[in-house]
């Protein structure tokens, strides 16, 4: 392998092991705040601030770990590769997440108003499928699009 090809697959790993880091601790963020607003604390009264809506729930502890990521990415992943005018990738970045708040929203949606799961156990199954989903996509993403120089 020549030393060009070598250095672009080490450059390419370093790169997906931090947004890995980054995507797990926002996963942490997204799962957890999810199960907090729907479910409540474990050992607590059952029943969260957001138990009878599932769906806005996901919407909102997605879009929350959504900006933990934009910033653990920016200044941290890409913190070499961001772009001069920030709305602008705020903007490209909010694109690509909100793609991918629709794809985790949809799992949801599909396993509790297709097929009529409404326990935690098939909540959060819907949820890890779907935020593997979005992670490929958003990756994807991120790299063509959002955190590239100009």
């Amino acid at each position: 392998m020549t030393r060009s090809v070598r250095d672009a697959v080490r450059g390419i790993w370093r790169e997906a092991a931090k947004f890995g880091l980054v995507g797990a601790l926002a996963f942490v963020v997204d799962n957890g705040g999810y199960n907090l607003l729907v479910f409540g604390l474990p050992g607590g009264a059952p029943g969260g601030p957001m138990g009878s809506s599932p769906v806005q729930a996901s919407v909102v502890a997605t879009g929350a770990a959504a900006l933990f990521s934009w910033a653990g990415n920016r200044y941290w992943t890409y913190r070499d590769q961001h772009r001069e005018k920030v709305s602008r990738e705020l903007g490209l970045f909010l694109v690509a997440n909100g793609i991918g708040l629709a794809i985790t929203a949809g799992t949801v949606f599909a396993s509790r108003e297709l097929l009529g799961l409404d326990s935690a156990l098939s909540d959060n199954t819907a949820r890890v499928l779907g935020w593997v989903l979005a992670t490929l996509f958003r990756f994807y993403a991120y790299r063509r699009y959002v955190f590239v120089a100009p």
